[in-house]
């Protein structure tokens, strides 16, 4: 049988990659699509071609029977969406972050577990095919225990060309939300130990002048259980001649026991330098065998892989106070 899923709001590019993927998995079936926003409901027409069936969330909500809700608006908004969907009896789907306040990932923490419902994110990071290669290589136990992790997950500002609700005072809910939590799943995914304690995090107006109060700076320090050190930069500095193409664009170094290992996304393979070698070889990349969406499908059958709702709750949790930390050294 197939699962019926409505989607909400149409404001960030990433969601248009879960609608294609829904249209095309054999067991998910799309029968609404909602965006309250004028100009948001023309682009999802025009651009991304997407057949919108309500204008309204809450009319939505009441009258189509779904049994999952996507949520791709913007970032403050998606919170109070998801708590309504959870208190409607749906389970949910987020591009993430999935809300802005740890207040609300509280109550969608409490609702998931009262009503048995599942939260996916698309935490798609896990999917690239460089990521996936590091993790069979640490699998491997090649590079010994790991001690440090740098990542950087830059990103190019666009002034004009990305969405103006990341500029709008209470939209975006801070740029550590917005992106480290790639970098953070990745650390705990990649090394099999979960991140214990938040050292230190800053975020800072740098680039967006005319936006002073959007902090599009920020760095990170944490710790794993491991006592692994793990350091992030996750600022709005890539260059927008570049786009996302930029070669460092996702760059992570794993300093491990017995050498290091080094990709981006964009990579063809895994750099790798190891103790008792004076050489750097290669590590092919590998295809991801199932992405964000067969892992929540999945937990929803009552069958969680790794990707499951208490990862995501967890650490969407992590990342949350992470920027708060973040938001209470800029005052």
């Amino acid at each position: 049988m197939k699962l019926k899923f409505a989607i909400a709001g149409l404001r960030h590019g990433h969601i248009t990659v879960l609608h294609e993927k829904l249209k095309k998995h054999p067991v998910c079936d799309l029968v609404a699509s909602c965006e309250e926003d004028v100009d948001a409901r023309k682009n999802a027409r025009e651009n991304w071609k997407i057949e919108l069936t309500h204008d309204s969330f809450s009319k939505m909500l009441a009258e189509v029977d779904f049994d999952v809700l996507a949520v791709g608006d913007y970032y403050s908004r998606r919170g109070q969406l998801i708590i309504a969907a959870l208190k409607a009896g749906k389970h949910v789907i987020a591009d993430k972050p999935i809300c802005t306040r740890l207040s609300e990932l509280e109550e969608i923490s409490k609702l998931s577990k009262a009503k048995n419902l599942k939260i996916g994110c698309m935490l798609d990071l896990r999917d690239n095919s460089n990521v996936v290669a590091a993790k069979k290589f640490i699998l491997g136990g090649k590079l010994g225990e790991i001690h440090a992790i740098q990542f950087g997950g830059q990103h190019p500002l666009m002034l004009g060309v990305r969405p103006g609700w990341y500029f709008e005072e209470g939209k975006h809910g801070g740029t550590i939300n917005d992106i480290a939590i790639h970098g953070l799943d990745l650390a705990e995914w990649l090394t099999g130990h979960e991140i214990t304690e938040m050292v230190a995090a800053r975020t800072w107006n740098a680039f967006a002048e005319k936006s002073p109060h959007f902090n599009d700076a920020a760095q990170l320090m944490v710790k794993l259980s491991n006592n692994c050190g793990v350091m992030g930069d996750v600022s709005y500095f890539s260059p927008d001649s570049f786009g996302y193409k930029f070669p460092y664009y996702w760059r992570i170094t794993i300093w491990g026991r017995n050498g290091v290992i080094e990709f981006n996304c964009g990579d063809a393979g895994v750099k790798v330098a190891l103790n008792g070698t004076d050489a750097i070889s290669i590590a092919p990349a590998v295809a991801a065998e199932i992405d964000f969406l067969d892992s929540f499908l999945s937990d929803v059958s009552g069958k969680p892989l790794p990707l499951n709702t208490a990862h995501v709750l967890n650490i969407s949790r992590k990342t949350l106070s992470l920027q708060k930390m973040a938001d209470d050294f800029s005052r």
